[in-house]
């Protein structure tokens, strides 16, 4: 069982099943990572494009190609030397399964009954299904109401859809039941092809979904790992600020959102905040401040999807609904890591009280109740803070307050424009040298790329509040919508009408102000794509040209940074070269693998990714992270470090807040071209026909002494660099020692 160095994930769908990750092995591993990252392989809904829904834990998924099909592509993944991660969905299944079926009939007395989180009442489980006059009908031994099935008769009553299941779920999607893998059990049922796998040597690693939903993730941790052999695991656990993964969760790390916003916060120019702020405020009315919108999101979405779970755990603790309604709003984190039997960690204690102290003084005995009370609150309590956490920021308040949206990210603040190159260099020092690093996933608002894109606008303000303004007089719609349409079209660009109405018509039934999924308005819907149509025949292409100079060197400088730093890093599908891609489904679309570079950009993204990407092969993830700090006017701009022992092995350099770098040299007066630019020790801005160079002669940086090969462009160099010399051709850099 390998560990894995870097990891390239892949989504699996019914067209794109195993044979055809097995044909595209060769491409990966002249791409440099060591495993592919499937997303999950169990038999799910029929036609799933995602594969959360599993639906049999017993089976490989048929419409890729079952365990036949697995084993022969993981064997020609193993004959280009590269093995298998996969993702594994431990809380939750699709009602539509046998086990769920067998509990429906038979009730508590069911063989399953212990499988799921079940709020029995009267003998019977709610099931949330009905939502017009039409009766079920008898059909034999079933129960039809329009496309549901269940038996008949049964443990069971239907109620209305917005009532809410009486059964744990997947935040409020009552077709996903949660699973009670705290049980050994329905543990090692529901792991069985999983272990399997592992036990045969075909997977070498896990990526381990939504732990915040589990009942104990370090129970659990603790018990997969023993299972699994050591196998290297990750968990997909949203950290918010200077949150850490618990020491005592037994896995190497989380899949990587904290790295995400921290290196993209590195490309945010912080003078950038208070205009697009101004800006945000001035065109949307909403206000300036993140925190109440945070609040009442989070408020909303408890009354319109929690009920249920509010309703079970106010009984439970004794307490009034509304007391937990409050506390539940005021959690500023996914969990509180209380674990019952167990005295409370006084950093849980303090993050509930400290939520508690915004909170009225009714509250104080549901306080108690969550911190001492019955092992049944404290379990439910941590496993309903990350629904109402996700629903009410990630998917709600995201879509509302959105001055600068690529710092609107999973896990991310939108309210925190930049991070300084010291703090990244003391966060890249205290990670879990095998944790997951990553800029893109099937769950980001946005690919990095666009991204890149949307970070220039913290250092054009002015421009982009002109340029605003121009499309707005020319078209408009809703003004709690068009400003982030604006910054989406201009940084998604090339993008169709279509696609472009697809991602709208979400990012609003997401805020939830004008229709919501539970609450369309055709009408509204229509004119929204009426805008949408007309928004894409205006020429904002032309301030995405623009700015695309600026915008590559922060999509280029994000790339190295999270490929060289500290952990292992997973590419997601695609993003080896450029990818503007929306929220999912956009960013789920089919990938042409193994194309051809089709720009300049696509040519230096792909360049720097495989060079990186083998660099790490040949470079211990653990190796140490070293710090290297610029001197000079516009030592700002670069972000340096060398991985390795002393000497080091490898240094990579990257370019940040370009557009002020590019202002600077003009205002020195820089020569136009590359070569000048590096004769002069000064900075060439601007890409020309094959070369972008951002540099400046004036700050240099001092290498590991030793002699470096410049791994993008040959170029060998010793010892104090002037930066426009090393950054000659690229606004990054990566060296490998050469006198090893």
């Amino acid at each position: 069982m390998s560990r894995p160095v870097s990891t390239y994930r892949v989504q699996l769908t019914p067209d794109f099943g195993f044979a055809q990750v097995g044909e595209i092995a060769a491409y990966l591993r002249d791409l440099g990572v060591s495993h592919v990252f499937l997303s999950p392989i169990l038999q799910a809904t029929p036609g799933s494009l995602h594969g959360y829904d599993v639906t049999d834990h017993s089976r490989i998924r048929a419409e890729f190609g079952g365990a036949k099909g697995f084993r022969e592509m993981a064997e020609q993944l193993a004959a280009q030397d590269l093995g298998i991660v996969l993702d594994i969905v431990p809380n939750h299944m699709n009602t539509i399964n046998a086990q769920f079926w067998s509990v429906l009939a038979e009730g508590p007395a069911s063989p399953y009954a212990a499988w799921f989180d079940i709020d029995w009442d009267g003998g019977k489980v709610a099931l949330p299904v009905l939502g017009d006059d039409v009766e079920p009908v008898v059909d034999g031994d079933v129960l039809r109401y329009h496309e549901h099935v269940f038996p008949h008769p049964g443990h069971y009553r239907l109620v209305d859809w917005r009532q809410g299941p009486g059964y744990r779920r997947f935040f409020d999607v009552s077709t996903l039941i949660g699973l009670r893998v705290e049980d050994p059990e329905v543990l090692f049922a529901t792991h069985e092809v999983i272990f399997w796998l592992l036990d045969e040597g075909l997977v070498d690693g896990l990526r381990v979904d939504h732990p915040d939903g589990l009942a104990d993730p370090r129970g659990y941790l603790e018990r997969l790992r023993a299972r699994s052999g050591g196998a290297w695991t990750v968990v997909e656990k949203i950290l918010i600020g200077d949150e850490r993964l618990p020491e005592d969760w037994d896995c190497e790390g989380t899949t990587g959102y904290e790295v995400l916003n921290r290196v993209n916060g590195l490309f945010v120019d912080p003078a950038g905040e208070a205009p697009l702020v101004e800006l945000f405020t001035r065109l949307t009315g909403l206000p300036g401040d993140f925190r109440p919108v945070v609040a009442q999101a989070k408020r909303e979405v408890i009354e319109l999807f929690f009920g249920a779970e509010v309703r079970r755990l106010a009984r439970a603790a004794g307490c009034a609904p509304a007391a937990v309604a409050e506390l539940l709003a005021a959690m500023p984190v996914y969990r509180a890591y209380m674990v019952p039997g167990e005295p409370p960690p006084p950093a849980s204690v303090e993050i509930v009280e400290r939520a508690a102290d915004s909170c009225s003084p009714a509250v104080q005995p549901f306080v108690q109740q969550v911190l001492y009370g019955p092992d049944d609150v404290i379990t439910r309590f941590q496993q309903t803070c990350g629904p109402v956490m996700a629903k009410g920021v990630e998917d709600t308040a995201l879509y509302r307050w959105f001055p600068l949206s690529c710092l609107n990210e999973v896990g991310g603040d939108p309210d925190l424009f930049g991070v300084s190159v010291p703090d990244f260099h003391a966060f890249c020092r205290d990670l879990r040298p095998y944790t997951m690093t990553t800029l893109s996933t099937h769950d980001t608002k946005r690919s990095e790329d666009v991204r890149a894109r949307l970070a220039v606008l913290s250092e054009l303000p002015g421009e982009w509040a002109e340029a605003v303004s121009e499309w707005s007089a020319a078209v408009s719609f809703d003004p709690r919508l068009d400003y982030l349409a604006w910054q989406n079209l201009m940084a998604a660009w090339p993008i169709s009408g279509e696609r472009f109405a697809e991602y709208l018509l979400k990012a609003a039934r997401e805020a939830k102000t004008s229709i919501s999924w539970i609450n369309p308005d055709q009408g509204y819907e229509q004119r929204l794509r009426d805008f949408s149509s007309a928004a894409v025949k205006l020429p904002v292409g032309e301030f995405t040209e623009r700015i695309d100079a600026f915008a590559m060197a922060n999509s280029l400088g994000a790339k190295l940074v999270q490929l060289m730093m500290p952990g292992v890093p997973d590419v997601y599908q695609g993003n080896e070269m450029t990818d503007f891609s929306l929220v999912d489904p956009d960013n789920r679309r089919p990938v042409t693998f193994g194309r051809s570079p089709v720009s300049r950009w696509d040519a230096a993204k792909l360049a720097v990714t495989t060079q990186a990407l083998r660099l790490r092969r040949r470079l211990d993830p653990a190796a140490p992270y070293t710090p290297l700090l610029a001197e000079g006017e516009a030592a700002e701009h670069p972000i340096a470090f060398a991985r390795g022992d002393e000497p080091p092995r490898a240094v990579a350099v990257a370019t940040r807040l370009p557009v002020r770098l590019a202002r600077r040299a003009q205002a020195a007066g820089a020569p136009a071209t590359g070569s000048q630019a590096a004769d002069a020790q000064t900075a060439d801005v601007w890409p020309g026909e094959r070369e972008m160079c951002l540099g400046w002669g004036g700050t240099t940086l001092t290498l590991p002494t030793g002699t470096w090969r410049e791994l993008l462009t040959g170029g060998v160099f010793t010892g104090r660099v002037p930066l426009a010399h090393l950054l000659a051709r690229y606004p990054v850099a990566l060296l490998e020692r050469h006198d090893l």
